[in-house]
């Protein structure tokens, strides 16, 4: 993404915009198959104060940094369920970023994955509408 900051990366990686990735996306075999008309170009961004923008960027750095502990870790380990106990520094930082996410749309839903994607639907029909 040109110009993406670590604002950019902190919502595109917080279950807030999986969420969303997994309900609008289709499935080639077993796989998420994202494309930017489908789940991109439609995905509402929230407006953040500045606070809580330096608040998504900060928690984005915190996964940018966790991930670097583990070194000899592909992405493919870090993010597998089976491993999830070997990287507790990486899912507390996520935890954070999702809470990040959640407080620039102005919501906190616990990471409850059916309100997050009702509210993303709920806004992307204000934003078509």
């Amino acid at each position: 993404m040109a110009n993406a900051s670590l604002y950019h990366f902190g919502v595109l990686q917080s279950q807030t915009h999986n969420a969303w990735m997994r309900r609008t996306t289709g499935r080639l075999k077993g796989d998420y198959q994202y494309t930017a008309s489908i789940v991109y170009n439609c995905f509402v961004w929230p407006d953040p104060t500045d606070a809580q923008r330096a608040d998504v960027e900060r928690c984005a750095q915190a996964v940018l940094d966790a991930r670097a502990t583990y070194d000899d870790a592909t992405l493919a380990d870090l993010y597998d369920p089976k491993n999830e106990t070997f990287f507790p520094e990486l899912i507390k930082a996520h935890r954070a970023l999702d809470a990040a996410v959640e407080a620039a749309y102005g919501v906190d839903f616990d990471g409850d994955e059916e309100k997050i994607v009702a509210h993303l639907f709920d806004l992307y029909a204000e934003k078509a509408g």
